[in-house]
């Protein structure tokens, strides 16, 4: 329980920082301007998306949020990395641009199995807790 705890929040801390707290601040830079430009997205797709990656940044790292709002979240974040892998490659061709969304979905993926794994062992201690002081 312990191991799947830390694999856990250093994945899930990870994904916060560089998916909800960095585009928080970058993405009014010109420089996040000119790459939805270049990928021939509108701009308020970039105001958008910073809104729902901030927001299920958020979402991720609080533990009260549980069941299928974590579960969505998860979701949400594999579709962006996903697509944005696909809008690279479909705009500039294989390159190592790509190299950070996939890199950034295996990261969600540790986050996603640490979580069931340390979810259901938390499950378990409570529910043989409660049958020992019974």
């Amino acid at each position: 329980m312990k191991s799947a705890r830390i694999v856990y929040w250093t994945t899930t801390l990870i994904i916060f920082l560089l998916e909800g707290v960095m585009p928080a601040f970058t993405s009014n830079s010109e420089l996040a301007k000119q790459g939805f430009s270049y990928l021939g997205y509108p701009d308020y797709f970039r105001v958008m998306l910073t809104v729902f990656k901030v927001a299920g940044a958020i979402l991720l790292v609080l533990p009260v949020v549980k069941g299928r709002v974590k579960e969505w979240v998860y979701a949400g974040f594999a579709f962006d990395f996903i697509c944005a892998a696909a809008s690279l490659t479909i705009v500039g061709g294989l390159s190592a641009a790509i190299i950070f969304p996939l890199v950034m979905l295996l990261i969600l993926v540790a986050s996603y199995v640490a979580y069931h794994k340390y979810a259901s062992a938390k499950q378990s201690n409570t529910y043989f807790t409660k049958l020992a002081t019974h």
